[in-house]
């Protein structure tokens, strides 16, 4: 009856393609095709659809439903429907109707699937055949050989999920010498397999791919409808975003994806998705019922295909619609689309260049340096800023992701324009895009007096700033200088007005005329 038990277990943990599963059982042993059939359709297959909830740093929480027919008392399962990079610590098995009916009173966990490799480990100090060729005849022979070190290595993810490298490198050195392995035949010594090894019957303790055996408990005898979750890596996922401007005008168009990479190891069909927006440290399987709260624009009446909520202090983004993860796809789903976001496109000029050498520096040192921040940085940079707020046809917190910008041409082309990455942004938050340097505006940068009093505590430097424009319109520069000597300052002159950002950061916007230039100057008094 044990095997049996086991038969029905396989039905039930991989229930794709029942039929041919069915018709292969009832070839290989039409009894217990009949015993294991009646059980199967007793117990079901998946209850429901997984849940597979994503996180940025690159894992995943699993939670899948399924019937496991148990006898009273203590039982031996095998479970083979995981992921290749679970966390077996994470694991919380549980009745659904009566969580306390079924405990696990052992777990194991076994990582590392059949292979050649491992069969030569286990084969380690015997002889096992090996199908050559003769050089003389060409034709294939089996010949006994002796496998002296086997030369595998473990599967990394077994030793390896922890980042520990050192104990990685120790395993591979015990179970293999970096994977040389060493056989004898004909009482000779080689440093390779001879041919294609051929092994005897397979041992039923293999496993074929990532297992868990568990010794359960059961209160009672007959169908328990049972939950899984852990947590697994191999997962992650990403938002990409495209905005398109026009040929004129301040307003583009925004459409968000969010990227999914299954590499778990396993296929989930049909699954609930969501997605974890955040920078999470460790977070508990439990409380993955989430529904609607704001939904992404859809178009001509569509359903969203994503919609957001808050979660703890993290966003939870839902796939509306069931989808298929497949092991080693990737898939790429539309969540959010904005028209007529209203942007600025702005000009800064940061003209100090401070080189490498300076870079450990402290202030004394800076403040009594003459040639220091005398570098000029010529590029003028180019930046779309923009409102995440409701009012701006947006107000959905947005996740972390890189943003193509493109600009369409006057026949209606699209072109790219540049790039940067946006953090994970709420809503009614500002977002400044850095997109590239411009080629029509120059800004020049030089000093026109330095002075310092040591013996006096004091310091004055002027500048003179130069920013020249190319361009058929006027444009407006925000010309940004630090104020690094000091943080004791005073601005004795200027030509014109200036913001202050912070403590050692001030900003002077000034309009360009087309094909013209515009010159700041300003002092600034240091008292230490």
């Amino acid at each position: 009856m044990k095997k049996n038990a086991e038969l029905v277990i396989v039905f039930i943990t991989r229930p794709r393609r029942p039929r041919a599963r069915l018709d292969s059982a009832k070839r290989a042993c039409p009894w217990i095709f009949i015993f294991s059939l009646i059980l199967f359709n007793i117990t079901g297959a998946f209850a429901e659809s997984p849940q597979v909830t994503i996180y940025n740093g690159g894992f995943g929480v699993i939670k899948e439903r399924f019937n496991l027919e148990l006898k009273k008392g203590e039982n031996e399962v095998r479970f083979t429907d995981i992921t290749a990079h679970m966390e077996p610590e994470s694991i919380i098995l549980r009745d659904i109707k009566k969580p306390d009916s079924v405990l696990i009173l052992e777990q194991n966990y076994e990582s590392d699937p059949l292979s050649e490799g491992l069969l030569l480990m286990k084969n380690e100090g015997k002889e096992i055949m090996f199908e050559i060729q003769n050089p003389k005849t060409g034709e294939k022979e089996i010949k006994k050989a002796k496998i002296i070190r086997s030369g595998y290595v473990p599967h990394q993810s077994a030793y390896g999920r922890y980042g520990q490298e050192y104990y990685v490198q120790q395993q591979a050195m015990a179970y293999g010498g970096a994977g040389t392995p060493i056989v004898e035949m004909d009482g000779k010594i080689m440093f390779n397999l001879p041919g294609r090894p051929v092994f005897e019957n397979l041992d039923p303790g293999n496993f074929l791919k990532p297992t868990l055996l568990w010794q359960l408990w059961a209160d009672k005898s007959g169908t328990h409808d049972m939950e899984i979750s852990y947590i697994s890596g191999g997962m992650k996922w990403e938002a990409t975003y495209n905005a398109v401007a026009p040929a004129e005008g301040n307003v583009m168009n925004i459409i968000g994806w969010v990227t999914l990479d299954n590499q778990s190891g396993k296929e989930f069909k049909d699954a609930n998705v969501k997605l974890m927006a955040g920078d999470v440290r460790k977070v508990s399987p439990e409380g993955m019922g989430i529904r609607r709260d704001k939904a992404s624009k859809s178009i001509a009446g569509a359903p969203p295909a994503v919609t957001e909520k808050e979660f703890a202090e993290y966003h939870l983004y839902t796939l509306d619609r069931r989808t298929t993860l497949r092991d080693r796809e990737i898939k790429q789903v539309e969540f959010i689309r904005a028209d007529n976001v209203t942007a600025e496109r702005l000009y800064v000029y940061d003209g100090t260049k401070i080189g490498e050498r300076y870079q450990y520096w402290d202030y004394s040192s800076i403040r009594n340096n003459a040639e220091y921040g005398t570098e000029c940085n010529p590029k003028v940079w180019v930046m779309m800023e923009f409102k995440n707020s409701k009012e701006n046809n947006l107000g959905m917190p947005l996740p972390k992701g890189k943003v193509k910008l493109y600009q369409r041409d006057e026949d209606g082309r699209n072109e790219f324009i540049g790039e940067d990455v946006i953090d994970h942004t709420p809503k009614d938050e500002t977002i400044r895009l850095y997109i590239g340097n411009a080629f029509d505006i120059v800004g020049e940068r030089r000093r026109t007096n330095y002075r310092i009093d040591n013996s006096h505590d004091w310091c004055d430097e002027s500048f003179e700033i130069t920013v020249r424009n190319h361009k058929k319109e006027e444009i407006t520069v925000r010309v940004v200088e630090h104020l690094y000597r000091w943080i004791n300052w005073d601005i004795t002159a200027k030509t014109d007005e200036f913001k202050k950002i912070d403590s050692r950061t001030i900003e002077f916007p000034v309009k360009v005329p087309k094909n013209g230039e515009k010159k700041i100057t300003y002092s600034v008094h240091y008292s230490w």
